[in-house]
């Protein structure tokens, strides 16, 4: 009797470990209701789609996670996806023996494989049980669409899905990454994380739906520039997170500032502060001893959009040579040490006592 072998099959039979599956774009098993072509698994039933009319939906935990924190923006440019990544290792570096991953869930415009330097590592593996493996630098897991996309083309091919295609990856993305597995190439479970930093994409659309209908997420950390119209749209993002019950920790302004290294005068080329500030109050936002009272007051350092060209953010926080010379890493870093201690804080207060 003859058999034959997908493409996608044939690769999976050629270049996977023993007992390890590789997950490939050219899956047969893609679908509107499977977009990201997983395996299927009894140990994972498929989250269902919240639809008009259902009733209440009862919200998940992620599985082998703690802890939930969302990074997001209501304007798309702010530096949202640079500061969740220097979040998680602000978050990591604050407590050595925590485990902190980030889930990049912008579906059409991934940036963390780059960020985290993680770009041309490769495909996920797949566990026995068909969840995706996260892709690890600096000891920090991640899981991305842009680790799902064909090689050859993940650095321009868009993602031209509809709403109810794209509410589904998000679900995978959620429910479909085994986050105790957080080294390459290796099958040993290292135990669940401490908190799960997600990524989230611009705006109010489809996927902050998903993700406040369906998980409990512990809170939410907003990013904006000083101009009005970045923190108009960042009040939109502050009230939809509370409307699907996600608590706001609190907003942190990237560009806040540029320090001359001449004169070590602040410089606020993006306008004044004083407009975030007012959001703050007016948002009724967690305020802090920075000058806009948000969490945090991040200045424009160069050499920050440099590193995350190269994919290596984590020298402002792994003690490089670089950030010990350089004045603006420090206060970089320092900003986001002390908006890492902030979340940690309000983390302690929601655990169950």
């Amino acid at each position: 009797m003859a058999y034959s072998l997908s493409y996608s099959q044939l690769a999976r039979c050629l270049f996977s470990a023993p007992g390890r599956q590789r997950w490939l774009y050219s899956s047969p098993a893609v679908s509107h209701e499977n977009p990201l072509g997983l395996p299927r698994s009894s140990d994972r039933p498929a989250p269902s789609i919240p639809r008009r009319n259902a009733g209440p939906i009862q919200k998940r935990k992620v599985p082998h996670v703690k802890h939930i924190v969302a990074v997001a923006s209501g304007k798309g440019g702010v530096g949202k996806s640079t500061v969740s990544v220097n979040l998680a290792y602000a978050l990591a570096t604050t407590r050595p023996r925590s485990k902190v991953g980030i889930l990049d869930l912008d579906v059409f415009g991934p940036s963390i494989p780059k960020l985290m330097g993680l770009e041309n590592i490769g495909e996920p593996d797949l566990t026995d049980a068909g969840a995706l493996i996260p892709l690890t630098n600096n000891g920090i897991p991640t899981m991305s669409m842009g680790y799902l996309l064909p090689k050859s083309s993940a650095n321009d091919a868009p993602v031209v899905w509809r709403g109810l295609m794209v509410q589904k990856a998000v679900q995978q993305l959620l429910f479909d990454v085994d986050w105790r597995r957080r080294t390459n190439y290796s099958d040993a479970e290292d135990g669940e994380l401490d908190v799960l930093v997600i990524d989230m994409p611009p705006g109010t659309g489809d996927v902050q739906l998903t993700l406040g209908q369906l998980v409990k997420v512990d809170g939410a950390v907003i990013v904006s520039t000083p101009q009005d119209v970045a923190l108009l749209d960042a009040r939109k993002g502050v009230h939809m997170f509370r409307k699907v019950d996600i608590p706001i920790f609190g907003l942190v302004i990237n560009s806040a500032y540029y320090r001359c290294p001449s004169c070590s005068d602040r410089h606020q080329i993006f306008g004044s502060l004083d407009s975030a500030k007012r959001a703050v109050d007016e948002l009724g936002l967690t305020t802090s001893s920075s000058q806009s009272g948000s969490l945090g007051d991040v200045p424009m350092v160069s050499e920050v959009s440099n590193l995350g060209d190269q994919g290596k953010l984590g020298e402002i926080f792994l003690g490089n040579k670089l950030v010990a010379q350089n004045n603006g890493l420090k206060e970089v870093r320092s900003v986001m040490e002390s908006v890492a201690r902030d979340v940690w804080g309000r983390l302690s207060e929601s655990a169950p006592k």
